[in-house]
């Protein structure tokens, strides 16, 4: 798994961002952690989660465990269809958290004893509950476990494809900013045949049911089928939901929609349901384009105010 050592911190934050910055879990599961009394500062209990913290001085400790930067995953994941992109849901569905929990307890199954078939259970059970808690105050108990990650930004329940995994809260942040966003490439199946030159409609903008105009940045025909044809897809927008709403306007269902590729990232050949840490190359890819783009948007901005 490709990890970078993490740097060396300073300044001023809030004690419920410091967390997440350390890469212990999200700056919404620290606040809870904060308020219930689990998080001591230089020896001291701290309910406010706005608490300043000093990274590079102040010591924090969650029940009487100290919290050290963690070094920090970038993961792919080919999300299935019909997972929520949440850490947790009100509804009870199932969310992208399954995929993890299932590589954890099926590595459980291989580190188990072959004779013993009941410590096998209990790794099995111990990795599904332990892996990823939804819980953060069960965190102490999973130390040996993959660290807290989240989901950078969202595919809606019915969509799939490649969804980017971190504990680098920062970098999640910077990839869906403004300023550096990258380009997410979609291939979409559709109830219907089109034309290549239906597909400049997309491009030209469609207002959907609320009046919001939305735009691809290009699309065009795949293949064709005699009811249905593939189209792909780049967005520039990244507003929720978005092709939905722009082929809703149309009056084309969507019968399937797939992510596969944000910015220079290709989801390529990864099975369905299974995730990878991003290699060094193409964390350097990812990084890069971001600068490039953050560039150009500033060099944009300036024309404008001359």
């Amino acid at each position: 798994m490709m990890s970078m050592k993490p740097k060396q911190k300073s300044g001023r934050v809030g004690l419920a961002r410091a967390l997440s910055k350390l890469g212990y879990c999200s700056r919404t599961q620290a606040a809870e952690l904060i308020r219930t009394g689990y998080v001591h500062l230089n020896e001291r209990v701290r309910r406010d989660p706005e608490t300043p913290v000093h990274l590079d001085r102040d010591r924090i400790t969650i029940d009487g465990n100290p919290i050290e930067a963690r070094a920090k995953i970038y993961l792919m994941m080919n999300k299935p269809r019909g997972l929520v992109t949440t850490a947790s849901d009100e509804k009870g569905r199932e969310t992208v958290y399954a995929v993890l929990r299932a590589a954890m307890q099926s590595q459980a199954n291989h580190q188990s004893s072959p004779h013993d078939p009941s410590e096998r259970a209990a790794q099995r059970n111990n990795a599904a509950k332990y892996a990823f808690p939804e819980d953060p105050s069960s965190r102490a108990e999973s130390e040996q476990q993959l660290p807290w990650v989240a989901p950078v930004g969202r595919l809606d329940k019915a969509s799939e494809g490649l969804l980017l995994v971190t504990n680098d809260s920062q970098w999640a942040a910077r990839i869906a900013a403004p300023k550096t966003h990258l380009d997410k490439t979609y291939h979409v199946q559709i109830a219907r045949v089109v034309e290549e030159a239906w597909t400049q409609s997309l491009i030209s903008g469609v207002r959907d049911e609320d009046g919001e105009m939305l735009r691809a940045k290009q699309a065009r025909v795949l293949r064709s089928a005699q009811k249905s044809c593939w189209l792909e897809i780049i967005l520039d927008q990244g507003k929720n939901r978005q092709i939905r709403r722009m082929l809703a306007a149309r009056s084309v269902e969507v019968l399937r929609l797939v992510r596969v590729a944000i910015g220079p990232l290709q989801l390529g050949n990864l099975p369905k349901g299974r995730f990878r840490p991003l290699t060094q190359d193409e964390k350097r890819l990812l990084d890069g384009a971001m600068l490039t783009n953050e560039a150009r948007r500033n060099a944009t901005s300036a024309c404008k105010q001359r």
